[in-house]
């Protein structure tokens, strides 16, 4: 069965969306594509950032639509991965534009340097730079092998 979909991309629901962006733009080196801004209010009704090669959908909340922030719904279950050229250097940018570690890097069986951050509108972010290119299967044996010691 082939699938109709062609693309997921993340859209996510902030408070203070115009800071959220600023926010990614200096944290994450996002790129701002466009933004559309509600003329009856000033909240972001959409936005749209790059990080890479993905698109990200942004907008201020919209409680009569459904549309609510980590914030308000007390946190959020899901977590970013950003693949990154190097996770110490993202991790520093991260904090410095005001993210909060949750998980110092470290270097990981499956072959990745891995850290993780929260960001200051309640996402969560891995930071994430291949150091080892490790097969499935090489991934298990090891994690079997963690396990049993």
């Amino acid at each position: 069965m082939s699938s109709l979909a062609r693309k997921v991309s993340a859209y996510f629901v902030v408070k203070h969306a115009a800071q959220a962006i600023d926010f990614y733009k200096q944290a994450f080196g996002a790129e701002e594509i466009f933004r559309m801004t509600d003329p009856t209010d000033g909240r972001i009704g959409h936005a749209e950032l790059r990080f890479g090669e993905t698109l990200m959908m942004l907008a201020d909340e919209y409680p009569d639509f459904g549309a609510l922030s980590p914030d308000t719904i007390g946190g959020s279950p899901v977590t970013f991965h950003l693949d990154v050229v190097s996770t110490d250097t993202m991790v520093a940018q991260a904090l410095s534009a005001g993210a909060t570690m949750l998980r110092a890097a470290a270097d990981q069986s499956f072959g990745e340097r891995v850290a993780q951050v929260l960001d200051p509108y309640g996402h969560r972010w891995m930071l994430s730079q291949t150091i080892e290119q490790v097969t499935p299967e090489e991934m298990q044996q090891r994690w079997n092998a963690a396990a049993s010691t």
